[in-house]
């Protein structure tokens, strides 16, 4: 299924980009819904995803 809305799941790897580029894993969704669109990354495990991103 595609993600025609560019919300949850583009949120998510926009998150996961922000967290490669520096961003703290615990505040790439607020600067992604600051930055992108308010209601990125929509669900709790999209969040854990992003939190937990690139930690070994």
């Amino acid at each position: 299924m595609a993600c025609p809305g560019g919300t949850g799941r583009t949120g998510t790897a926009l998150a996961c980009l922000a967290v490669l580029d520096g961003v703290p894993g615990d505040e790439a969704v607020a600067f992604v819904r600051r930055h992108y669109r308010r209601r990125a990354v929509e669900t709790r495990g999209q969040r854990r995803s992003v939190a937990g991103f690139g930690v070994p």
